[in-house]
């Protein structure tokens, strides 16, 4: 099941792009009450009204079409990645979020990619699989992907990573001494293994991913068919700009793993993702 449905889409547009639903009616040709069934999901679109909106909140008509109308999900690369990333499963308020574990099977190091809102699973996994933490890398600093970073160091003191634009948003935050703002370009070691620091701000000022191997964590820079909410509205055409430059630019077969919903790949994006 996809993170966002056609409404969230075309609310996250609208929004982004600072329209009023009365300019957006006018633009599409609908009726302001039919564009606000239409963001409140009461209906499903047709295929005339999804092109009609894509051209007036710019998104990629046929994209958003074979969401909206045809069903389109990204195939399931999961199965490839089972030996070096561990999925936490976590909600917050029932609201589905995903964090990783990444590791090294040689040596059993890992980093930890956000929390998934659940320390306890991060905790039983690290157990479970007899894991070292060696840094937590957070995409950005929102409680649903950092809240729980407190009783993860209690247990497994480790660098904790973040954009600096984020620092502000963290609830509780780490010693300085183990904080380690991310820059774009570095790297950082997980037993025989890398990963790099991409800055990808726009869902949050300081937003980053971490590129390991074949994959990517997007955290909510990205979703499969869709991205994360920018916060403020204001930061939509720089968010648009690190999806399109930044992550739709990286090699097609990549994977790649985002804090909500299902994983995909650039190449899926590239050709289905309505802001791309």
């Amino acid at each position: 099941m996809l993170e966002d449905e056609f409404y969230d889409i075309i609310k996250k547009a609208r929004t982004g792009l600072g329209l009023d639903p009365n300019q957006v009616a006018k633009d599409s040709g609908l009726s302001t009450p039919a564009l606000r069934e239409l963001e409140a999901g009461q209906r499903a679109p047709t295929r005339a009204e999804v092109h009609a909106l894509a051209a007036a909140l710019r998104l990629d008509g046929a994209k958003l079409a074979a969401i909206a109308c045809d069903g389109w999900h990204p195939r399931h690369p999961i199965a490839h990645t089972v030996q070096d990333v561990i999925t936490i499963h976590g909600d917050i308020g029932g609201y589905a979020v995903k964090g990783y574990l990444y590791h090294d099977p040689a040596t059993r190091h890992a980093v930890l990619i956000d929390t998934g809102y659940n320390p306890e699973a991060v905790l039983r996994a690290i157990e479970e699989h007899r894991l070292t933490l060696t840094a937590i890398c957070l995409t950005h600093g929102h409680a649903d992907h950092a809240g729980g970073i407190d009783t993860i160091l209690a247990r497994h003191p480790a660098p904790v990573y973040i954009g600096e634009g984020d620092w502000a948003l963290l609830g509780w935050k780490p010693p300085t001494a183990l904080r380690t703002f991310a820059r774009e370009g570095d790297t950082l070691q997980v037993g025989g293994k890398e990963i790099r620091l991409m800055t990808t701000p726009g869902h949050t000022p300081g937003g980053v991913c971490y590129q390991a191997d074949e994959y990517v964590f997007v955290g909510d820079t990205l979703f499969a068919g869709s991205i994360g909410r920018a916060n403020p509205s204001t930061l939509y055409p720089i968010h648009l700009e690190s999806v399109r430059k930044r992550v739709l630019t990286l090699p097609e077969t990549l994977i790649l793993f985002p804090g909500h919903g299902p994983s995909t790949t650039v190449r899926e994006e590239k050709e289905h993702n309505p802001f791309g």
